[in-house]
């Protein structure tokens, strides 16, 4: 593993900053976008960003910089994992964010490159790629976070199509999705994971209603999404009926990694900046938590090394991902406590970003699996610890308690 560019990614690394300096917005400037999810954004704010983000993807599209490391037949160039790291690199110095595209490209994409027909890629793919369809992720419910595979949302076949009920929850930008990635249950005398099926749904079909949950950051990017009688076309299941928890694992360790590089959003020099002007510099245990935070960076910037260059040999992401998933999410609940800290009283009075992430950390640590989950993860599926006994286990789903 080498840690450094070579040549010939450092040309690479030259050639993507030259096109981000000619082409994005900087930070703080009237055009960036990166500020998705501030508190307070009224419902026109927001609709005006996130148009400036499908502006933005479909620039990328157009000069070959969206979805690099995509196969050339779906608009990709078939670049290497590291060369799609590198850009993402370079990208997040500008003010731009790719959060509402967060589930198309790092959920949707993934989940149909390996499961997908081929009408439904060629139908699917180009689109995400030009920024033309924001996706949703319809998974969680109300009574099935942690153990997503007991979800009491049904999918009733009717002919040529699929009758759907039930209601989800914690759904990022589901009031500004055009299609949601939709986990089903269609079987419901088969133990619980085998009776279940991937759906892809049209947000504004007849029958579903997303509503914005207002959460205690200011913002509301989650939603709570209601179907009642949708009508879902049978050529949108993906991977097949009842075979959706396996269609659905690559998903989650898809968005695992997705969620485990945001540790980007922890802008340790920035840190280092802010104890500098409240003159705290000198303090021992200020010191202290800034290497600490900068040694968490570099840790998580290895790790994620490791899982660029498996990707760049042709691996899976597999559950490696849960690691890097428990750690970012530690990293920015203790960075951004200590930047309270040194911001004092006054910070609860403050609109500074670190409010925002402080406050905004259990999302990075819940989404995507709790760090109890991962952990099982990571025990049962990396060190091959027994698993944990499950009185559900072959149990159909219609005989259990839920």
């Amino acid at each position: 593993m080498d840690f450094g560019d070579t040549p010939a990614q450092a040309a690479f690394r030259a050639e993507a900053r030259a096109w981000l300096d000619a082409n994005a917005p900087s930070k703080g400037s009237p055009e960036a976008f990166d500020q998705m999810s501030s508190p307070g954004r009224s419902a026109q704010e927001e609709q005006e960003l996130a148009g400036r983000a499908r502006a933005w993807q479909a620039r990328l599209a157009a000069d070959g910089w969206a979805c690099l490391d995509w196969p050339p037949e779906y608009g990709g160039r078939g670049a290497s994992a590291v060369e799609a790291i590198i850009f993402d690199e370079e990208q997040s110095r500008y003010g731009v964010s790719m959060s509402i595209f967060m589930a198309a490209l790092s959920m949707a994409a993934p989940t149909l490159m390996a499961w997908g027909t081929g009408e439904q890629k060629q139908r699917f793919l180009n689109p995400i790629r030009r920024g033309e369809m924001v996706f949703a992720q319809l998974f969680s419910e109300p009574n099935a976070g942690s153990d997503l595979a007991g979800l009491q949302t049904r999918a009733v076949r009717d002919g040529d199509e699929f009758v759907v009920n039930g209601q989800k929850v914690w759904n990022s930008y589901a009031h500004m999705a055009d299609w949601g990635i939709l986990l089903a249950r269609t079987d419901s005398d088969v133990p619980k994971h085998q009776g279940l099926t991937y759906f892809l749904v049209e947000m504004h079909s007849e029958g579903l209603d997303p509503r914005p949950l207002r959460q205690m950051t200011g913002g509301a990017e989650f939603n709570e999404t209601f179907l009642d009688d949708v009508r879902i076309p049978a050529e949108n299941a993906i991977g097949g009926v009842n075979n959706g928890w396996a269609v659905a694992q690559t998903t989650l360790n898809s968005e695992r990694a997705a969620v485990g590089a945001q540790s980007s959003a922890v802008d340790v020099g920035a840190l280092v900046d802010l104890a500098r002007h409240q003159g705290r510099c000198g303090d021992p245990a200020v010191r202290q938590a800034l290497a600490e935070a900068w040694i968490r960076s570099e840790v998580l910037r290895y790790l994620g090394m490791r899982v660029y260059t498996a990707l760049s040999r042709g691996t899976e992401i597999g559950p490696e991902a849960s690691i890097m998933k428990i750690l970012t999410g530690d990293h920015i609940r203790d960075t951004s406590q200590t930047a309270m800290e040194l911001l004092g009283p006054g910070g609860m009075l403050s609109d500074d970003s670190w409010v925002s992430l402080m406050v905004s950390h259990f999302a990075h640590k819940i989404g995507g699996g709790t760090p109890e989950i991962q952990r099982n993860v990571i025990g049962e599926r990396i060190l091959g610890l027994p698993r944990e006994p499950r009185a559900d286990k072959g149990v159909p789903f219609r005989e259990l308690k839920v």
